[in-house]
């Protein structure tokens, strides 16, 4: 499959909807060249023939050139409504501003909400931090497309950094006024303050209670944190919500750092697989691909 473009090549463009159709255009291209080209090649457009239904909306110029049938789908067969949800927090602008974790969460849900545009699938955004900062109802109007671009536009200009977590309340207050049965995206490092944890997994739970259908990309910078990769010399560490320095060489601390995060993951993971919640680890290191496959994939099982 074809390779999307990194942060660092998306940070030159200054239009984020350009941004996110290259993002999209380039993922389609690679399912055409993918043996995945089956599902949703052409998303909204078309689905895929049923056999023993009726021959009359075929779409027979892409058969020509994917081999398989697919029948012109209209707009009353989408009803799929979708809660876009960004972690804001101050770790969320680790490591710096061009590669950080909320650069890329923000084009990985541009992306998507090009993609809900061409689906004719409603779509809200909400944003939090230590509040829910914004929360916008799912529409499907061209004008609220803009409207969410705008205030995705505005969180890419945030210089606000020493912002700490606190993501309980707000994903409470989401679960309770989401349009009902909604799939509700989650992009976030999930650093809550580890008293918080099980605070934090209620509220996930509480998503799933109301009906909701949840997919959460756990965005990391794996290298770094997951392994706690630096060189083997003295570091100044700055922790991005209270702004706390600590000097220390991280070969000192690498084995616990690992085990401890390790612990904090699959606990992560087993309470999302309890929840029936679909989680997906999101590398910023491995492009979009990863979050455009994952979420054509939720979809195909909802719609």
């Amino acid at each position: 499959m074809a390779e999307t473009l990194s942060l660092e090549q998306l940070a030159a463009f200054d239009n984020l909807e350009f941004l996110a159709r290259q993002v999209v255009e380039g993922f389609i291209t690679g399912l055409h060249k993918s043996p995945y080209h089956g599902f949703s090649v052409e998303f909204s457009e078309h689905r895929i023939y049923n056999t023993g239904e009726s021959t009359r909306n075929i779409d027979w110029k892409l058969y020509a050139r994917t081999e398989k049938l697919f029948v012109k789908r209209y707009e009353e067969e989408t009803n799929l409504r979708c809660q876009l949800v960004i972690d804001a927090s101050g770790s969320m602008y680790f490591p710096n501003e061009r590669q950080s974790k909320l650069r890329f969460s923000v084009y990985a849900a541009a992306a998507l909400l090009h993609l809900f545009k061409k689906q004719r699938d409603a779509v809200g955004l909400s944003v939090f931090a230590q509040d829910l900062d914004v929360h916008l109802k799912a529409r499907s109007s061209a004008a609220h497309h803009q409207l969410l671009l705008a205030e995705l536009e505005k969180l890419l200009q945030s210089k606000t950094r020493e912002r700490g977590t606190r993501a309980i309340n707000a994903l409470h207050e989401i679960a309770e006024t989401a349009h009902p049965r909604s799939l509700v995206v989650v992009f976030s490092d999930m650093f809550e303050p580890g008293s918080h944890a099980d605070a934090l997994f209620a509220a996930l739970q509480h998503l799933r209670h109301n009906k909701h259908e949840v997919l959460l990309f756990h965005v990391l910078h794996g290298p770094q944190e997951m392994e706690l990769a630096y060189e083997n010399r003295p570091h100044v560490f700055v922790d991005m919500e209270t702004g706390q320095e600590l000097k220390i060489n991280p070969t000192s601390i690498q084995q616990a750092y690992r085990e401890r995060i390790g612990q904090f993951r699959q606990e992560l993971l087993l309470k999302c697989g309890q929840y029936r919640i679909d989680f997906v680890e999101a590398d910023v290191n491995e492009g979009f691909n990863q979050v455009l496959q994952q979420y054509l994939m939720k979809r195909s099982r909802l719609v």
